[in-house]
């Protein structure tokens, strides 16, 4: 059988993640491995906090800590609220880890041993004020291509472009805001990307069912042609290169993030080394399929930089299969950023709403073919038509009027007839399609499908009508109430990837124990026949509340709305 190998683009460690961080990468792949875990699969999703790099100092520098120690403490409150959104990451590691110095030194020696890295003398900005190099993102300035004034010296948040610091306009230190800039001669190692290009075209070629958004950024870049990229910077906190005359040097943190994914992998190993094995995931990992998750913005660094570090090895390292690239999800029209503390952060939601309600809309809005824009509007639309309204009032009217007129058990008496017959076979190819859609990774068609399903519940009932029937032919309304207690174990299995409390909460009130290798058969007749008559159920309290406009009103004077 296929093991899947799931990885999610590692959040950087400075700051709380907002919205649209959770959705371009943590939050889809917990979807996905949820999914292929309920259907039977063997699964390994790996995730872990990114804390190189200039801004993990700065952030350290902010916070007036030490940055080993402000690494260790946000890489907790990371991972403390991954837990809180029901993130289910197998391991979730730090590509601080002495595992990860030891892969990314590992590559480092293979590409220098196999003539793919050299040595040159840059020109650097250096700080007169500060009395330092200035690595790339201590260098901020206006980005040369798009004349965003906030661009930094490795890359422009606004479009994109990979950058180095003498491109920007009216540069600046990140550090003391001091112009008392100049540039002087530093030794660096490159990746020579430009002798790679021919085979990592060559590999992104075939993969042909890569969505475009993935294979249109990887294309663009190999068409513009690949340039030799500077992997040491002149910083302490980093995996050092560990080679003479370079004992000030570390690795570029593009450079080694990537390789956490194997990092993170041998660490979730180490802990348990008598009955888990790393590299059976990683190297001649022929049984594995690998899929990747990750925004727009890194997509170039997945398709070109990393395969590159991997193929210039020239060891037999498993490529991904295939990237599940997202654009970004906007905060009413303006982009969402940690840095500018726009937006909704992930520590703010948790407090307001439980995680499903996040997770719901997230999934069900995620930015896939284009940008999308978050709004408290459309977002308290959603929760309330299709949480509350649509799956909420259908196990609450279900259960309560059942109980009302038959007690805290499936109602005997009669047979399934036609209607329910046909709710049957509608039923089977909603989930057909439901479950090709998740196998595709097409989220949002998925999660119009789980809508879809939960609208199927309301409208047989409201054709059964058991409350008109009860009055004429009890046993009319018993067989139509013991097949909406059944659809309600249905839509726990088939949400409980999406909304993993909620269909808890239902697996409990009706006394079952659905687990996360819980799934549904083709044959839906037996689906909707596996609660009897008899079987005890209980009411739990409202699925899912309703948002006011009170609520969003409060909501859009503290975070920001139309304006």
């Amino acid at each position: 059988m296929t093991r899947h190998l799931i990885t999610s683009a590692l959040p950087y460690i400075n700051g709380v993640k907002h919205l649209g961080n959770l959705v371009g990468s943590m939050l889809p792949s917990d979807l996905y491995a949820r999914y292929l875990r309920a259907r039977g699969e063997e699964v390994l999703l790996i995730c872990a906090t990114d804390e190189h790099g200039t801004p993990a100092e700065l952030a350290a520098r902010a916070a007036g800590q030490a940055v080993e120690d402000f690494c260790a403490e946000q890489h907790e409150v990371q991972k403390g609220l991954g837990d809180a959104f029901a993130l289910s990451f197998d391991y979730f590691g730090r590509s601080s880890s002495q595992q990860n110095h030891e892969l990314t030194q590992h590559f480092g020696n293979k590409l220098l041993e196999n003539g793919f890295i050299e040595e040159r003398v840059t020109k650097q900005v250096f700080s007169i004020d500060d009395d330092r190099f200035l690595p790339d993102r201590y260098v901020e300035g206006t980005c040369p291509h798009c004349g965003y004034d906030k661009a930094r010296g490795d890359q422009c948040e606004n479009c994109t472009r990979l950058l180095d610091p003498t491109d920007l306009v009216d540069p600046r230190s990140a550090i003391s805001g001091s112009s008392n800039l100049e540039v002087r001669e530093s030794k660096h190692l490159f990746l020579l990307q430009s002798k790679l290009a021919d085979e990592i075209r060559e590999w992104v070629n075939k993969h042909k069912d890569w969505p475009n958004l993935v294979s249109s950024i990887a294309l663009k870049w190999l068409d513009e042609g690949l340039h030799d990229r500077g992997i040491t910077r002149d910083l302490k906190w980093g995996v050092p290169v560990g080679r003479e005359g370079m004992e000030d040097k570390v690795y570029y943190v593009w450079f080694d993030a990537p390789i956490e994914y194997i990092g993170a992998t041998k660490e979730w190993a180490d802990e348990d080394p008598d009955n888990r094995d790393w590299k059976s995931w990683w190297y001649e990992a022929e049984d594995v399929r690998y899929t990747e998750f990750m925004a727009k913005d890194n997509i170039p660094f997945h398709t070109v930089t990393f395969p590159g570090t991997q193929l210039g090895s020239r060891e037999p390292w498993k490529m991904v299969d295939f990237i599940k690239g997202f654009n970004w999800l906007n905060y009413y029209g303006g982009k969402f950023s940690t840095s500018q503390q726009r937006g909704i952060f992930m520590s703010d939601a948790i407090e307001m709403l439980p995680a499903d309600y996040w997770r719901y809309y997230l999934l069900a809005n995620a930015p896939e073919s284009s940008d999308s824009s978050f709004t408290w509007d459309g977002f308290s639309g959603t929760v309330n038509k299709d949480l509350a309204d649509t799956l909420g009032n259908f196990v609450n009217r279900t259960l309560k009027f059942c109980n009302s007129k038959f007690g805290l058990a499936l109602p005997e008496g009669g047979e399934y007839g036609e209607a329910e017959a046909k709710l049957a076979e509608d039923l089977a190819k909603r989930v057909a399609a439901y479950n090709t859609h998740m196998d595709e990774l097409q989220i949002r068609k998925a999660m119009q499908e789980l809508r879809a399903i939960w609208v199927m519940g309301n409208e047989y009932l409201t054709e059964a009508a058991p409350w008109t029937a009860f009055k004429t032919d009890p046993v009319a309304a018993a067989v139509s109430l013991r097949a909406a207690i059944n659809l309600i174990r249905v839509f726990a299995i088939l949400s409980a990837p999406v909304i993993p409390s909620a269909a808890k909460t239902l697996s409990d009130a009706l006394g079952l124990d659905l687990n996360e290798r819980s799934w549904l058969s083709d044959d839906m007749v037996a689906e909707l026949s596996t609660l009897k008559a008899g079987h005890a159920f209980e009411i739990p309290d409202v699925l899912f509340s309703k948002i006011s406009d009170d609520q969003v009103a409060e909501w859009e004077e503290k975070f920001g709305g139309k304006e």
